[in-house]
């Protein structure tokens, strides 16, 4: 067979070959150094976490028996409410008592308010003067006369205010040197009896004032399950002697632990005698929500923040109360939540349980830092971590090591093996080991019940972050790799790339825990409500760091991209282990919480790497000719 070969006719162009695929190319990134102790320290975190199971087990067991709270309805502002719209105050209560209200809220009384009863009577000195001239009243004095002799003994008896009685007019009054509506005068007995007789949780506000004695302090409280103190601090905060005996007087009530208004002195009275949550809204903050908002966050704070005692406030409108609580009573059905007296159970976890958990963490934290490619620099960080955990915490051995435990489990993975998508699963698996440790040793009683589990917890979401950086640097002096740093030349888009990640940094440690200074949008609060009504809302920093993590493994972006995806995946380990440093939320809610978002960080990575990969291929073959056009047009 021969060729002929046409010496008029063009050459033949070299036929185009089609653009290979984009491999799932690994990172650059310097693999972990394998130690001669890693087996024995992965069986020491191993050996660890039974105890640390068998205290997660102990807890769960403790919350499921825990789902009880009460709508608890500020009486006076109920009162204020009915007499507006002309109705008798129980006939209103009796209105929301049929929409799941089991329990008010009754202040002390003052003698202010046994004057609006009609049980005494004030008169300024100038007004009595001037009807009783010439009887030697006092004009800068205030006197009482009592329904009842007995009245203005108790109340002259009561307080170190020197009084003294006096006849004007032919009539017995008490003289005040100062105006004393303000001072506090004990329980109303009988409505408190009344509505004990009606089933109704009653909740106790005693107010504090100088005027009474140390020793006559708490003496006359009612019986009743809890004690809700007023303003920020219990009675006797600043006084050793007094808060010893408010301390003595609370007998078996429970403090009410206020979120976002922890008192100062309750601490001593939780340490003594437990304590119960308390969730409340402050009325100018709830008169600005629609009542389904409302009903939504008294949900969610019964459901996943433990408290037992749901402090209601009424709207401007019967209307709008009767809204807010009729969907508040459906949401807690739909939750598990049982309207009625909880019964606070106290959660004690076992001391030697702990103690064994306590060599999780440490053998995490020394493995971490001998896996870094600069082995000296890993465990020097290692050492720095283990002091700031343990120096923030006062050295207390479990505190400080539940730290270690959230800060080391979310960056072992990634320090350990970072080289394809399956690592996102290693780097998973082990901070859902660090969980179980932080929940063993953070869990206790004062953090159950929302006190401070441990200091440092807004480390947990820089201290990994920093660490898997570090474990980035090559295997190489150390001094080299700042040089290399300092002479590489920074282009306007490396410029633009750092300030973006910076900010995003800011923005997640800013929107860190329940309650911060970062506020939501009102798109974003709207869906959060949708969400959390329906389902345990996961955190949006983690569906939007796993599947950044996701793509950097994948190793599909060119450069040092794949590491900085990498260190946006370590936010969202990290954010698996603050999850469940918030100890006052039950353990299987913030179980639900992260495997939501797990398995939607998942799905979205696995999408955005398909996605990415296909846009860059149709980038880089956008506009080339066709392998069949150009065959045709050489024919």
């Amino acid at each position: 067979m021969c060729f002929v070969t046409d010496p008029n006719r063009a050459p033949l162009s070299p036929i185009p070959q089609p653009e290979p695929r984009l491999p799932a190319a690994p990172t650059s990134l310097p693999p972990a150094t394998r130690h001669p102790w890693t087996p024995l320290l992965l069986g020491l975190i191993a050996l660890s976490l039974i105890p640390a199971l068998l205290l997660g087990f102990g807890r769960v067991q403790y919350e499921q028996s825990q789902k009880t709270a009460a709508l608890v309805m500020d009486y006076p502002a109920l009162v204020i409410q009915a007499r507006r719209f002309g109705l008798e105050p129980q006939a209103l209560l009796d209105r929301y008592k049929a929409l799941g209200v089991n329990g008010v809220a009754l202040y002390e009384d003052t003698i202010a308010s046994l004057e609006q009863r009609g049980e005494l009577y004030l008169k300024s000195g100038a007004d009595l003067a001037a009807d009783f001239p010439g009887q030697a009243v006092k004009t800068n004095a205030v006197y009482m006369k009592a329904a009842t002799p007995a009245i203005a003994e108790a109340l002259r008896g009561r307080y170190t205010i020197p009084t003294r009685e006096v006849t004007i007019g032919g009539q017995t009054w008490v003289e005040w040197p100062s105006d004393p509506r303000f001072l506090p005068a004990g329980p109303d007995t009988a409505a408190v009896n009344d509505f004990k007789q009606q089933g109704m949780v009653v909740v106790y506000r005693p107010y504090q004032d100088d005027a009474v004695p140390t020793q006559k302090v708490g003496t006359d409280w009612p019986d009743v399950p809890f004690i809700a103190f007023t303003g920020d601090e219990v009675i006797g905060a600043r006084t050793p002697e007094l808060l010893a005996q408010v301390d003595q007087a609370m007998g078996s009530r429970l403090p009410a632990i206020i979120e976002g208004n922890i008192q100062d002195g309750l601490d001593r009275l939780v340490e003594t005698h437990g304590g119960v949550r308390l969730f409340a809204l402050a009325p100018s903050y709830q008169n600005k929500l629609e009542p389904l908002d409302v009903a939504s966050k008294y949900n969610l704070a019964a459901r996943e923040r433990g408290m037992r005692l749901l402090y209601l406030r009424p709207y401007p409108t019967i209307n709008e109360t009767e809204a807010m609580l009729g969907r508040t009573q459906q949401l807690l059905k739909r939750s598990g939540i049982t309207l009625t007296e909880p019964q606070v159970g106290t959660f004690n976890p076992s001391p030697l349980l702990r103690a064994l958990s306590v060599v999780g963490p440490l053998a995490a934290l020394l493995l971490l830092g001998l896996s870094f490619p600069l082995s000296r620099l890993g465990v020097t960080l290692a050492g720095v971590v283990a002091l700031l955990a343990f120096g923030l915490n006062t050295l207390h051995p479990f505190e400080s090591a539940a730290l270690l435990a959230a800060v080391a489990f979310p960056a072992l993975g990634l320090v350990l093996r970072r080289s394809k998508v399956t690592d996102w699963f290693l780097a998973t698996g082990l901070s859902l080991v660090g969980v179980l440790f932080v929940s063993a040793l953070g869990a206790s009683r004062e953090s159950t019940l929302g006190l401070e589990p441990f200091r440092g917890v807004g480390l947990t979401l820089l201290l990994p972050l920093l660490l898997v950086a570090l474990s980035f640097l090559p295997r190489q002096d150390i001094r080299k790799t700042a040089a290399d740093i300092y002479a590489a030349p920074i282009r306007l888009g490396d410029v633009a790339v750092m300030a973006l990640g910076f900010v995003l940094l800011s923005l997640v440690y800013e929107r860190r825990g329940n309650a911060t200074g970062g506020s939501a949008s009102d798109f974003e609060a709207s869906l959060r409500r949708e969400v959390q009504d329906s389902i345990i809302r996961p955190r949006f920093k983690e569906i939007a760091a796993h599947p950044l993590g996701l793509l950097g493994l994948s190793g599909t972006l060119p450069g040092y991209f794949s590491g900085l995806l990498i260190l946006a995946g370590v936010v969202g380990q990290s954010s698996i282990l603050n999850t469940f440093s918030h100890f006052h939320t039950p353990l299987l809610i913030s179980a639900a919480r992260v495997f939501i978002g797990l398995g939607l960080g998942l799905l979205l990575g696995v999408v955005a790497i398909w996605a990415l990969r296909t846009g860059m291929r149709l980038w880089k073959t956008y506009g080339s000719p066709r392998l069949g056009a150009g065959v045709r047009g050489q024919a």
